[in-house]
């Protein structure tokens, strides 16, 4: 076998060569500028790719740090994580996300007068909100930018932390006169807003704890048809409460 020991090869004009009918077989290679192949390298472990075709993986990907960048749909069969952040739209047919947790956000409040607030709930900012009603008995929930895609259900839920002295004359909407879920005003993702009410189960009203410092749980589900995102009569909303979380007496 020969050997030849050059320190530069050149084509005859003065170019890169061309091995249109060779293979070259080496132990290594360093290459300082870039590398261009119409073909298909196949080797155990790869780093620093750059392709502007379909890259296909035997065995898997393992990003160890930096994590991973997707401009345009990602499909997956399955998905194991310890966190998910998905800005567009994902296609995922088995997810199994590790230690998700959900961020809970306080709703933001706007004065209606005579102690009544708008409290606003934008999923943008997650889909679990708190309120004191020491701030304010609830006038108004006003759920915003929650997406409408297909036939979709949104859910919102609000944790209620009753006043620090008993309610009294429905203060902290305790009657069905100031309940939860009569007056609602929905703003999907870039839709105009529109107004309704929640139905609730048997017809009744959504009423929180009349029993100070109380935590009540409210969930809001908005359900969109898919027939039209500016018909207010393609969205349902559903109201569901559990009320008067407090410590119990077992074990104190």
């Amino acid at each position: 076998m020969s050997q030849i020991n050059v320190d530069t090869i050149k084509s005859r004009v003065g170019g890169a060569p061309s091995l249109a009918q060779g293979v070259i077989v080496g132990a290594a290679a360093t290459f300082s500028g870039n590398v261009s192949i119409a073909g298909t390298i196949t080797y155990d472990d790869v780093t620093n790719i750059d392709s502007v075709g379909v890259i296909t993986a035997r065995s898997g990907i393992d990003v160890t740090a930096g994590g991973i960048n997707a401009v345009g749909v990602v499909t997956a069969t399955n998905f194991v994580g310890t966190a998910l952040s998905i800005s567009g739209i994902g296609t995922i047919s088995d997810l199994n996300v590790k230690a998700a947790v959900e961020t809970v956000s306080v709703g933001s409040t706007y004065d209606l007068g005579g102690g009544k607030v708008i409290v606003e709930c934008d999923a943008t900012n997650g889909t679990v909100f708190t309120h004191d009603l020491a701030n304010g008995i609830v006038g108004i929930v006003s759920l915003r930018n929650f997406p409408v895609r297909g036939n979709s259900v949104t859910t919102y839920s609000i944790i209620f932390t009753q006043l620090s002295s008993t309610p009294t004359g429905g203060i902290g909407n305790t009657t069905p006169a100031t309940g939860i879920g009569t007056n609602i005003t929905l703003t999907p993702s870039g839709v105009a807003g529109s107004t309704t009410s929640a139905r609730v189960a048997t017809a009744s009203t959504v009423t929180l704890s009349t029993t100070a410092s109380d935590d009540d749980i409210v969930t809001l589900a908005v359900h969109y048809n898919g027939s039209g995102t500016g018909d207010v009569g393609n969205y349902k909303v559903y109201a569901t409460g559990n009320t008067g979380y407090r410590f119990g007496t077992v074990g104190f």
